[in-house]
């Protein structure tokens, strides 16, 4: 199956990769003062809808789910690689981190106020997706929400876009078409992060967060 096949080939591709990628992502947030900025109005938007746990999917080797923890969130990971959760807990001891897939989370309905999803469907094949925003939408609690990042397609007219990951097969998404499928899975935007490549950057597509919350 399409689905399966993508799932383990990622799986086993990050499995392999798992020290390498700690190392190079694990001060990330530190030189990126926009991304802090949007776990900042994550964080807010979950504190202030009362609070609770919060889902960090694929979440590598948990440096955001412990800055999720940092800004006040009582937050856990999960992500597909035991290797990946493997280094997470033994970097934050503290914290819970479980194998698991997004098209099947281990997670009660509306158990969760918040989720973060941050370059994880970019490995998630386009007929795919839908079945993936539908665990969100199931796992959040009312009014819960969503923060989701990926890069953006340069082809408004298409989509998604296939691009040359380093590690699994990947899509860019164009940002308008990935909104309205979290509106039409119940999880419509409120807000809206892009930030242009940089002539440094290994890809030169924008980055996007997208702030979305599921109806009360």
């Amino acid at each position: 199956m399409v689905e399966h096949d993508a799932l383990t080939a990622t799986r086993e591709a990050y499995d392999a990769i798992a020290p390498t990628y700690a190392d190079l992502f694990r001060d990330s947030l530190r030189d990126s003062p926009l991304d802090r900025a949007m776990l900042g109005a994550f964080a807010e938007a979950v504190r202030t809808g009362g609070g609770g746990q919060v889902a960090d999917l694929s979440c590598g080797p948990g440096h955001v789910t412990a800055y999720l923890g940092e800004l006040g969130l009582s937050a856990f990971g999960v992500d597909a690689s035991p290797a990946m959760i493997e280094l997470a807990r033994e970097a934050c001891p503290g914290l819970r981190f479980d194998v698991g897939s997004m098209t099947a989370l281990d997670i009660a309905d509306g158990a969760v106020s918040g989720v973060l999803s941050r370059w994880s469907v970019i490995h998630t094949p386009p007929e795919e997706l839908p079945a993936v925003l539908a665990e969100f939408h199931r796992v959040l609690a009312p009014g819960g929400h969503l923060l989701l990042g990926f890069w953006a397609s340069d082809d408004p007219a298409h989509p998604t876009q296939v691009f040359d990951h380093a590690v699994a097969p990947a899509y860019c998404w164009a940002p308008d078409h990935l909104a309205a499928m979290l509106r039409d899975s119940g999880l419509p935007e409120v807000a809206r992060m892009t930030r242009s490549p940089q002539p440094t950057d290994r890809r030169q597509f924008p980055e996007v967060h997208l702030l979305t919350q599921k109806h009360p």
